[in-house]
C-alpha cells in the first residue's frame, strides 16, 4: 500500500516538475496554479483552502498574489455580503487553460508509453476512485 501512494505522489511530482518552466512562463508558481485551477469550483477562499488542504493563511497569500498578477478578482458574494467570492479574470482563465494544457501534454507524453487498453483501464480506475468521495 505505501508503495502505491509513493508512486502516485511521484507521478504527480515528475509531471509538475516537467512543467515548472511552462508555469513560470505564465507567471504561476505550482501552488498558485492549483488555486487558479480550483477557484471556479470552490470560489470562497476558506472553502478553497479546505479543498486544496492548505492553511487559510497560505490561501490568503496565494489569492493576494494571483489578484496582484491580474488572474483573480475578489468580489462580494451576492448571496452572503459578509463573504468574498473569487472570480477568474479573462487573463486568469487563459493562464489556467494554458497551464492545464501543458500538464495534460506532459502526462499524455508519459501515458503514450502505456498500451491503449491499459490507458482505458487506468481511466476507469481513476474515475472510480474519484467518485468514491
Amino acid at each position: 500500500m505505501p508503495r502505491r501512494w509513493t508512486l502516485n505522489h511521484r507521478l504527480l511530482t515528475v509531471v509538475l516538475d516537467a512543467c515548472t518552466a511552462d508555469l513560470a512562463e505564465l507567471g504561476l508558481e505550482t501552488k498558485e496554479f492549483f488555486v487558479l485551477a480550483e477557484a471556479e469550483t470552490s470560489p470562497h477562499p476558506a472553502e478553497l483552502a479546505a479543498t486544496l488542504v492548505i492553511s487559510k493563511a497560505s490561501m490568503t497569500a496565494y489569492v493576494r498574489n494571483l489578484c496582484a498578477k491580474g488572474f483573480l478578482r475578489r468580489e462580494i458574494d451576492d448571496t452572503d455580503l459578509r463573504r468574498h467570492r473569487l472570480v477568474l479574470t479573462p487573463e486568469g482563465t487563459a493562464a489556467r487553460d494554458r497551464a492545464l494544457a501543458a500538464l495534460a501534454a506532459e502526462f499524455d507524453r508519459r501515458l503514450a508509453k502505456v498500451t491503449s487498453r491499459d490507458r482505458s483501464e487506468l481511466q476507469c480506475i481513476r474515475t472510480s476512485l474519484v467518485e468514491l468521495g
